[in-house]
């Protein structure tokens, strides 16, 4: 098992610069309350859903992403909620609890990655402060193979509880390739990059920064890496909290900010 943990601290003593989005990039921004889900909806699968809700078993809560002004950012962002005692799966899986955006195949061609394409996804996150995380999984972003063997995720970003709790970045729902304390992203804004050069023997790339001051929070990369298994049609991303419910008593109802979600297709 690599371990790869980095904190460095950025020469600039101000904010940092926000996480340059090139012209070409599909991104999606929270714009204001209202019509959440539609929003989502039309940037990542116009014409379709994609959004993963519990709401089946849980409709009087309403909707479990919303758009919320945010003091630090200055804007409007999504906030996502998980319940314990009332949210599942999609009234499919009831071990577990799932709130989470997508691309899948319904989505135009440039926001999903083939053999032999770069995709670089952007996004900013904050974890609520007293996060609590299960001891099993709380998966806040995926990297999701589609058809063929496409049981398990090829990335994952997770927080797990332990001493202390972790966040952990796993290749292949198997190999942690890189560990940090989960509390250096407890109330915080962070900005993630991802880039990964779909294949065989692809290469991959993770940086999450401290959008205050620029400090490198997780630092992983590799140049010869599985980032699709050869019956797998395409890649997607996924983010939200998916967690399990083998220790409820290990969790609290939840929140999630995200903003900038950026997806950019390099061939």
């Amino acid at each position: 098992m690599l371990l790869n943990i980095m904190c460095k601290k950025s020469a600039s003593t101000g904010p940092a610069a926000p996480i340059p989005i090139p012209a070409q990039a599909i991104v999606l921004n929270a714009d204001g309350p209202g019509n959440t889900y539609e929003l989502i909806n039309s940037v990542l699968a116009p014409g379709f859903d994609a959004v993963e809700n519990p709401e089946c078993v849980h409709p009087a809560f309403g909707r479990h992403i919303a758009e919320v002004f945010d003091a630090e950012l200055n804007k409007y962002v999504f906030e996502f909620y998980s319940h314990v005692a009332e949210d599942n799966d999609r009234c499919i899986n009831f071990d577990r609890q799932r709130i989470e955006i997508k691309t899948y195949d319904q989505s135009p061609a440039n926001l999903i990655g083939t053999a032999g394409e770069t995709i670089i996804y952007k996004w900013y996150f904050r974890l609520a402060a007293g996060f609590k995380s299960s001891s099993n999984f709380t998966h806040i972003h995926q990297v999701k193979p589609v058809n063929g063997d496409d049981g398990n995720p090829l990335f994952t970003l997770t927080a797990r509880k332990g001493t202390p709790d972790k966040l952990e970045l796993i290749h292949d729902n198997t190999s942690k390739v890189a560990v940090v304390d989960l509390s250096l992203f407890t109330s915080v804004w962070v900005e993630a990059t991802e880039m990964v050069k779909v294949g065989a023997n692809g290469s991959y790339s993770m940086l999450i920064k401290r959008v205050s001051d620029g400090t490198t929070l997780l630092n992983y990369s590799n140049t010869n890496i599985m980032t699709i298994r050869p019956s797998n049609d395409f890649i997607r991303p996924k983010w939200g909290i998916y967690r399990s419910l083998n220790n409820p008593g290990d969790l609290r109802d939840e929140s999630i900010r995200f903003n900038t979600f950026s997806i950019e297709e390099q061939k």
